[in-house]
């Protein structure tokens, strides 16, 4: 193999990483993956036959720890995440890892000083990709709306509706820590337009279904809410109002509104589209500029990052590390009965 190839190793080949990762590395010129890791050795071989990879590991800690790997792409759960990376970076390999960053807050802390501790390595998080398209025209427009006094995001669907519907990972704390819904990847969102976190949240939120069946059998324990309002005050006192919902039957929405006393905007995520209204006046669609639609670009990015030194935007660690405080103040809130945390 040239020295110029770049060698990515795959810990985790979840759903994004078979949809998005493998078939988007292997495109780009002097790229290639040459190991995979799995949940079983397996499933590892299924991946590497159905996208040619050359090596099949049968312990995740055998891909971070090869010598002919230069980066290493984490698409497993999140309670794998910090411990994988932490394991990556201190053998000299790039991480791109999966969102969410990690199970808990201070596990994020720790993958960020790995980081740091390792500034000639990339450490990149996937992004929150709804809004790729629509960002720069959002940042762009924000000052038009005058004084910002409501963020409100909701987002709701019915995947939890029914009781019969089993226990995956996304419920299990084990799995999936603080992580609430889709709670860290709207505020993500949200986090790129202002550039600011709110100063405290206050949480609601509930289980329905106590017990669910598990995929191995018997009943499971749902730890993680399946409804969740967020109230949060921003220092200028802007409000943040969030409602995230996994028990309604009727149509989902997924939307962010920004509501300013010169006007309003408002991102409908399901329809892809972007809406301005003055006050007092009707909605008008806002296209952005074929140069503001950014689109899926991760894995490009990341091979650029280890390339050229192209610095990481989307996302990097420090970012990361917000989100997810945030996310950790809203389970806290939750767990001591709904009290305000200050970030």
């Amino acid at each position: 193999m040239e020295s110029s190839t770049l060698r990515i190793g795959i810990v985790g080949a979840g759903a994004n990483t078979r949809a998005k990762h493998l078939p988007l590395l292997q495109r780009i010129s002097g790229v290639k993956v040459v190991m995979v890791a799995n949940r079983s050795t397996a499933s590892a071989q299924m991946v590497a036959k159905e996208f040619g990879i050359p090596g099949v590991a049968r312990h995740w800690r055998e891909v971070v720890a090869a010598p002919d790997v230069d980066a290493v792409v984490i698409g497993a759960w999140p309670n794998l995440h910090a411990e994988a990376t932490c394991a990556a970076l201190a053998n000299g390999k790039h991480v791109l890892t999966e969102a969410r960053m990690a199970a808990h807050l201070a596990h994020a802390e720790t993958m960020f000083a790995a980081a740091k501790g390792h500034p000639s390595l990339v450490a990149q998080i996937v992004p929150a990709p709804m809004s790729l398209d629509f960002d720069a025209a959002i940042v762009e427009r924000l000052p038009s709306l005058g004084v910002l006094r409501e963020v409100c995001v909701v987002h709701t669907g019915s995947q939890y509706a029914d009781a019969a519907v089993p226990l995956g990972w996304r419920q299990r704390f084990d799995l999936s820590g603080v992580n609430t819904l889709t709670l860290g990847i709207n505020y993500e969102m949200v986090l790129r337009w202002l550039g600011e976190d709110p100063v405290w949240v206050q949480t609601d939120a509930a289980v329905f279904t106590a017990r669910r069946r598990r995929e191995e059998g018997g009943l499971g324990q749902v730890e993680i809410p399946e409804s969740v309002s967020v109230l949060g005050r921003y220092g200028q006192g802007t409000r943040l109002i969030m409602h995230f919902s996994g028990v309604e039957p009727g149509q989902p929405r997924h939307e962010i509104r920004l509501n300013g006393e010169s006007g309003a905007l408002r991102l409908d995520l399901a329809a892809q589209k972007l809406w301005h209204a003055p006050v007092g006046g009707a909605e008008t669609e806002v296209v952005p500029a074929p140069g503001q639609r950014r689109g899926w670009r991760v894995e490009e990015d990341f091979v650029a990052s280890i390339r050229e030194g192209a610095p990481v935007r989307l996302t990097d660690f420090a970012t990361g590390v917000r989100y997810m405080r945030m996310t950790d103040a809203v389970w806290r809130s939750w767990s001591d009965g709904g009290v305000r945390i200050a970030l």
